[in-house]
């Protein structure tokens, strides 16, 4: 994970309608910035739909969320109208922005070791600069999590 005050890294990525968005385009205003291993997977799509839940919590904080996953530009798409999700899904296929922000782990599953994408969280201030950082966070809890610290009741 990224330390607490650094400089968040920039990226462009395209979103599920295949916009190109950058870290940059939303200086003045908080970003969360989430990373998820797979659309339509269990744990992923109970993230998705915990944020899309308390959308209208982040949106009166004028908080901006962001998912990003290596799925494809098609695949968000699919996500984002299967669900319904109201917030930007970016396509990182080429690891640029999870490997920046250090979530590409080795993971272990019944034994198996892989490289993956480790359920993380990150808070980046109007600055750019990372408030908080939140490694393996729950799929379940963590819309609720960081909507509880944006309002200061953690």
């Amino acid at each position: 994970m990224l330390e607490v005050g650094a400089k968040a890294p920039g990226f462009t990525l395209p979103d599920q309608n295949g916009k190109q968005v950058s870290l940059s385009d939303y200086l003045g205003k908080k970003v969360v910035l989430y990373f998820y291993p797979r659309d339509n997977t269990p744990g992923c799509t109970r993230q998705a739909c915990a944020f899309a839940q308390n959308y209208s919590g982040f949106r009166d904080l004028e908080a901006v969320v962001i998912g990003i996953s290596k799925d494809s530009v098609a695949s968000h798409l699919k996500f984002a109208q299967k669900f319904d999700l109201p917030f930007v899904l970016l396509s990182d296929p080429g690891l640029e922005a999870i490997q920046a922000y250090d979530v590409w782990k080795e993971k272990k599953l019944y034994g198996k070791v892989s490289m993956g994408v480790v359920r993380s969280t990150y808070v980046i201030n109007e600055q750019g600069v990372i408030e908080k950082a939140m490694p393996n966070v729950k799929p379940d809890t963590n819309a609720a999590e960081i909507l509880a610290y944006l309002t200061g009741g953690e």
